[in-house]
């Protein structure tokens, strides 16, 4: 899949999921380990983690193997890693607490 597929594909799985405040923040010009960020809200442990664990399941089927999947026995903030793609899924104290968007925005 080219990049902007797999967000389509990410961004579609999320909001199937019922994932809140879907925001994409391209990092190409900054970071040397990824693309671009997508970050998302779950409403609870469990919501977050099925989000997640979805996500790299659909992924997986359509030829995305993640290379990792990080956090989920905790399910705060759960990350999955598709190389040129990262998915953050967290929850919403988590989110406003580490704000991802402001540090990469301010960054960039």
């Amino acid at each position: 899949m080219q990049d902007e597929q797999l967000k389509a594909f990410i961004i579609n799985q999320l909001e199937d999921m019922k994932a809140k405040e879907i925001v994409t923040i391209d990092v190409a010009d900054i970071s040397d380990v990824t693309d671009t960020l997508i970050i998302c809200t779950g409403t609870s442990k469990r919501h977050v983690r099925s989000i997640a664990e979805q996500t790299a399941l659909a992924a997986k089927n359509a030829g995305e193997v993640p290379l990792g999947v990080e956090g989920l026995e905790g399910s705060d903030w759960v990350l999955i890693d598709l190389s040129n793609v990262v998915v953050h899924v967290m929850q919403d104290e988590t989110r406003q607490f580490y704000q991802l968007e402001k540090l990469w925005t301010e960054t960039a």
